[in-house]
């Protein structure tokens, strides 16, 4: 890979490790402090909640748009006396690990290890990556570089996974995050369900944009739910779904009926529920609690 040539601003080319990808901030190496002139910039942050600690982190990426974040610098304790760190919010936590998917995927074999504590990943998965990053002292921006990738070795599986719900699911569960948290898709056309991954434990909805019909369902087993078909949709032409956490299990049917219920609230629906009707859609379910 070619050098880069368009750095506006003195530059840090800092490893991308678990802790960057994990806990969403980095310190800020002394040599830095100086050349960044970041001592005199937040001499009066008393903690990253004060505004004065606020910064913008603008994410460059070959291929993509310019991204624009939020972050903070502030001064923390350390046991050899007061350091700098950088903090950034958790939507550009997630699109890092997107954009350095070998090294956020190392980082979860890592978690995943009985032995954690004792292993050393990186020298058993042996590859590394790299973010550039510069700081606009007068605008206080950092500019984030994503310019030393590792490819995925297998391109199409790791496309399918980056923003897979199991992906999701074991990020949440290794990261110590809530384990009642509900991992979201988005829409996909039809023909792509066969290829969902973890598709499992799943509140779905079916639309049919063509005869305006919204379905709602629930499944252990996603992929085996659509293959048995929908009478009441059967020409839907998209769907998507949500993961439940394995708590909230016994209540997927609960949880299925009151969203259909909500929905017939605001739709046009089969069982005359009184509605806003605020869409041309109607609701294609038959059973719906009154």
């Amino acid at each position: 890979m070619l050098e880069r040539s368009n750095v506006d601003f003195p530059m840090w080319r800092k490893k991308v490790d678990a802790t960057f990808l994990k806990e969403g901030s980095t310190p800020i190496p002394k040599w830095l402090l100086i050349i960044w002139d970041i001592q005199k910039t937040f001499e009066n942050v008393r903690s990253k909640k004060d505004p004065s600690a606020q910064v913008e982190i603008n994410l460059n990426r070959q291929g993509f748009e310019r991204k624009s974040f939020t972050g903070q610098v502030a001064k923390i304790k350390h046991s050899t006396g007061f350091r700098y760190r950088l903090y950034f919010e958790e939507k550009l936590i997630d699109e890092l690990r997107k954009t350095y998917l070998m090294s956020f995927m190392r980082s979860l074999e890592a978690e995943l290890s009985e032995n954690s504590s004792n292993r050393n990943i990186e020298e058993e998965i042996s590859f590394w990556e790299f973010i550039d990053i510069e700081f606009d002292v007068a605008n206080k921006t950092f500019i984030f570089s994503a310019h030393y990738q590792l490819k995925p070795q297998f391109p199409n599986l790791f496309n399918r996974l980056v923003n897979s719900a199991p992906l999701k699911r074991i990020s949440a569960e290794v990261l110590d995050k809530d384990s009642l948290s509900i991992h979201k898709q988005d829409w996909s056309e039809r023909n792509n369900y066969k290829l969902e991954l973890g598709a499992q434990n799943v509140i779905y909805m079916l639309l049919d944009e063509v005869s305006k019909l919204i379905y709602v369902g629930e499944a252990k087993d996603m992929i085996r739910r659509f293959n048995a078909g929908h009478p009441d949709i059967k020409q839907w032409t998209h769907y998507k779904y949500n993961v439940l956490p394995d708590p909230l299990t016994p209540y997927r049917l609960t949880i299925e009926r009151m969203l259909i219920r909500d929905l017939a609230c605001i739709l046009g629906n089969k069982q005359d529920i009184n509605s806003f009707k605020i869409s041309e859609f109607k609701l294609a379910n038959r059973k719906i609690d009154k």
